[in-house]
C-alpha cells in the first residue's frame, strides 16, 4: 500500500481525447518527494527545451503536495507546473483552498495535461470516473462564474473547480488559474490552460487517504496545533504586522498598512509616498475594509483565517488574493475602495494581481512620456481609476494597445521600442515583480531575487528576519525560543546584526553568512512545495510551526519513508537542482540573474559579483550558475550530467 499518496496520476491527451490512469514509481517519491519535486522530474523527462509554452508538447501539471489530504494542518497546496509564456522557463505556481486534497480523495496525485483540445472543454473528475465535457457555453465567462455554473450543471455543490477567465482564454501572458479561495497566478499558467482549450478542471473525491503510522503522525499534528494556538496568543514584537502572526499572509485582517504604503512604490514602481499614511487615511481604509469584508475564511484543514470574502457595492462576492489588496490601489495612485473594486473584476477575468496593475501603470507612464500617444489609447477615459478599468478590459480581450500590453512589460517594451524598455525596470527574468524601491543594497534579497526560480519574493523570503532589531536586548529575547533554526550559528548571526556600524548592511551579514541564510530560506520553501504545505505556516514566517526538525517526522510517519534532516536536505537539493537544470537547458545563465533595475538606489557591483560567485560555489554550480558534473553525480542526477555534456552545456574534461 502507498501511504499519503495514491500512487496514480491522471494523464489526459487533449488532442486525442485520451484519458489514462497511470501508476507511479514509489522510488521517485523517495528521491523527489512529490509536488514540485516529481513535477520537475516529469518536465525534465518529457518537455525538452525546444518545446515552447504554447506547443502541444508542453505539459500543464496540477499536482497535489505529498501530504495533501492527510491530517497535516494547513497542507492543501496545488503545485501547477508548465513552461511559462512570460519567462520561457519552467514555471511553478501554488494555490491553496480545497482542490488538491479533493484530487487526492478522488484517487490521483497529479493531473497531467498534454496536447490541445480543438474545442473549449472542461474536465470532470468524479472519483475514478473522468470525462472531457463541452464548455462552449462557458466561453467568455468569469472564473468564479464558471465555477458556479459548473457546480450547478453537475449538481455537485461540493466539487472543487480550478478555472480560467477571459484572460486565460485569450492567452494573456499573466493570466491566472482561479480556484475559489486561492489562485495560481504567476508566470501566465492560465494562458497555457487556455491555449490547451481547457476552461476548468472540476474534482469530487470521497475515497480515503492512509498514513503509515497514524498515532505518531497525529501526535505531530497535535504539536503543530498547540504551537499555532501559542503563537496566536504571543505575536512576535518588533516586526511588521503580517510577520508578527501566522498566515499566508493575513493581509485581509490587517488595517495598518503604513509600512507597505510608504515603503512599496506607487505607479510603475517609481514613486514612494513617505508621508502618505495619516490618521485620516487609516480611518478611511479601515472603514472601507470593514464594510467590504463579509467574513474571514480558511483553506482545507487549517485553523487560520487568512482569506476574506468581499462584497463591493453592485458586484458579486469574491475572494481577495493576498497582496492584491494593495497592488491596484498603489498602481493607480488611488484608494482602497478602488483597489477592492477593480480586484473583483480582475479576479473574474483571471489575471495575476502583481503583474496586471504594473503593466497598466507602465502603459500610462509611456503615455505621459510620449513613447505612446493618445492615438494608442483612443476612447480611454480621463479619470485615473476609469483608465485602469478601461485598460484591464482591453488587455484581457487583446484589443488595440491591450494586445501588446497583454504580453507583460518585458515583451511589450520590446515591441513598442522608442525607449520603452527603460520603463520596464521592475522585472526579474522577464517577469513583473512586487513593486519596491529601496535605498541601500540588501545582500540577502539580492541573492533571493537573482537566483530564485519561483520568481515571487513572498515565496522566497522567510524564516530569517528581514532586518536587524534596533537593540541587542530585543535580539537576545528573540533568539531565546528560536528553536526552528537548522543550526545555532544563525542565532549568532542575528544577535550580531546591527542597524548601523560595522555589522550592518550591506557588509553584514557577511557574504558567507548571506549564502547560508538564503539557502535555508529557499530550502524551506522547496520542502513546502513538495509536501503541499502553506508557506504561511512554514517557510514564509518567523518561528513557524513547521520547520526542518519536524518535517522529517511528518514524512516518516505519513509516507512511510525513513527520513531524517540530512536525507531531507539532500532530497531538496536534488529536486531544487533539477528545477535549475530544466531552466539551464532552456538557456538561463548568469546574465539572467539580476534584480529589478532600480530596486535599490545604492548598488555595489563588486559586492554583487562576490555574492553570486560565492553562492554559486556554495550550491555546487559553476561560475555561470550551471550545476557542476560533480554535484550532479553526487545528487544522483547523472542523467542530467549526460544531457548537459551531449548539449555542450558542460564538458566531461
Amino acid at each position: 500500500m502507498r501511504y499519503a499518496e495514491t500512487g496514480f496520476n491522471l494523464e489526459i491527451d487533449l488532442t486525442r481525447g485520451n484519458i489514462e490512469r497511470v501508476a507511479t514509481d514509489p522510488k521517485d517519491t523517495e528521491l523527489y518527494l512529490g509536488g514540485l519535486g516529481t513535477n520537475a522530474k516529469i518536465m525534465w523527462d518529457r518537455v525538452p527545451p525546444e518545446v515552447d509554452a504554447f506547443s502541444p508538447e508542453n505539459l500543464l501539471i496540477f499536482s497535489a503536495g505529498l501530504l495533501c489530504g492527510t491530517p497535516a494542518i494547513g497542507c492543501n497546496r496545488t503545485i501547477v507546473t508548465t513552461i511559462s509564456p512570460q519567462t520561457k522557463l519552467m514555471h511553478f505556481s501554488m494555490m491553496g483552498g480545497f482542490w488538491a486534497p479533493e484530487l487526492k480523495h478522488a484517487g490521483f496525485d497529479k493531473v497531467i495535461l498534454r496536447g490541445k483540445s480543438p474545442d473549449l472543454v472542461y474536465i470532470w473528475i468524479n472519483n475514478d470516473k473522468v470525462e472531457i465535457r463541452d464548455a462552449s457555453h462557458l466561453k467568455g465567462k468569469g472564473s468564479n462564474e464558471t465555477a458556479q455554473l459548473i457546480m450547478k450543471e453537475l449538481n455537485e455543490p461540493k466539487a472543487q473547480v480550478a478555472a480560467i477567465g477571459l484572460a486565460g482564454e485569450n492567452r494573456v501572458f499573466f493570466a491566472s488559474i482561479e480556484q475559489g479561495r486561492s489562485s495560481a497566478s504567476r508566470g501566465g499558467i492560465g494562458a497555457v490552460m487556455g491555449d490547451k482549450g481547457v476552461k476548468a478542471i472540476v474534482v469530487r473525491g470521497t475515497s480515503d487517504i492512509h498514513v503509515a503510522q497514524p498515532a505518531e503522525f497525529l501526535e505531530q499534528c497535535n504539536e503543530v496545533m498547540e504551537y499555532i494556538k501559542f503563537r496566536e496568543d504571543h505575536p512576535i514584537p518588533g516586526v511588521i504586522p503580517i510577520l508578527s502572526v501566522l498566515g499566508s499572509p493575513q493581509e485581509m485582517m490587517i488595517h495598518d498598512e503604513k509600512w507597505h504604503t510608504e515603503n512599496f512604490s506607487w505607479g510603475n514602481s517609481r514613486t514612494r509616498r513617505r508621508d502618505y499614511w495619516t490618521d485620516e487615511i487609516a480611518a478611511e481604509w479601515m472603514e472601507t475594509l470593514d464594510s467590504a469584508r463579509t467574513r474571514m475564511v480558511s483553506c482545507y484543514n487549517c485553523p487560520l483565517k487568512c482569506g476574506a470574502t468581499l462584497n463591493m457595492p453592485g458586484l458579486p462576492t469574491y475572494m481577495m488574493k493576498c497582496f492584491t489588496k494593495l497592488t491596484y490601489t498603489m498602481a493607480a495612485m488611488s484608494n482602497l475602495d478602488f483597489g477592492l473594486t477593480i480586484a473583483q473584476k480582475a479576479t473574474e477575468y483571471g489575471v495575476d494581481g502583481y503583474s496586471a496593475p504594473q503593466v497598466m501603470a507602465f502603459a500610462l507612464e509611456l503615455l505621459e512620456n510620449g513613447i505612446l500617444t493618445e492615438a494608442d489609447f483612443e476612447g480611454m477615459p480621463e479619470k485615473s481609476e476609469d483608465r485602469f478599468f478601461w485598460m484591464l478590459d482591453r488587455i484581457v480581450r487583446r484589443e488595440g494597445i491591450g494586445d501588446v500590453l497583454a504580453n507583460g512589460t518585458h515583451w511589450a517594451a520590446k515591441e513598442i521600442g522608442h525607449g520603452a524598455e527603460e520603463y520596464a525596470h521592475n522585472n526579474i527574468k522577464k517577469h513583473e515583480q512586487l513593486p519596491l524601491k529601496l535605498g541601500m543594497l540588501n545582500p540577502i534579497y539580492f541573492l533571493m531575487y537573482c537566483t530564485g526560480e519561483k520568481i515571487n519574493i513572498t515565496q522566497i523570503e522567510g524564516q530569517f528576519p528581514q532586518a536587524p532589531f534596533p537593540k541587542r536586548e530585543h535580539r537576545e529575547k528573540f533568539v531565546k525560543d528560536w528553536f526552528q533554526v537548522p543550526d545555532d550559528k544563525f542565532k549568532q548571526y542575528f544577535l550580531d546584526w546591527e542597524p548601523r556600524g560595522e555589522n550592518s548592511m550591506p557588509y553584514y551579514p557577511t557574504v558567507e553568512m548571506t549564502c547560508e541564510i538564503v539557502d535555508w530560506m529557499e530550502k524551506m520553501h522547496y520542502i513546502d512545495d513538495a509536501l503541499g504545505m502553506c508557506a504561511g505556516l512554514s517557510s514564509f514566517h518567523l518561528k513557524a510551526p513547521y520547520h526542518i526538525h519536524n518535517y522529517p517526522k511528518f514524512i516518516s510517519f505519513g509516507v512511510g519513508i525513513e527520513m531524517d534532516e540530512e536525507k531531507l536536505t539532500q532530497a531538496v537539493k536534488r529536486y531544487r537542482t533539477l528545477v535549475r537544470a530544466n531552466n539551464i537547458r532552456r538557456g538561463m545563465r548568469r546574465k539572467d540573474e539580476k534584480p529589478p533595475e532600480d530596486h535599490w538606489k545604492k548598488r555595489i557591483p563588486e559586492l554583487e559579483k562576490e555574492l553570486l560567485d560565492t553562492y554559486y560555489a556554495f550550491k555546487g554550480w559553476n561560475n555561470e550558475g550551471i550545476p557542476t558534473l560533480e554535484s550532479l553525480k553526487e545528487l544522483g542526477l547523472g542523467y542530467v550530467a549526460e544531457d548537459f555534456i551531449n548539449r555542450g552545456i558542460l564538458t566531461d574534461a
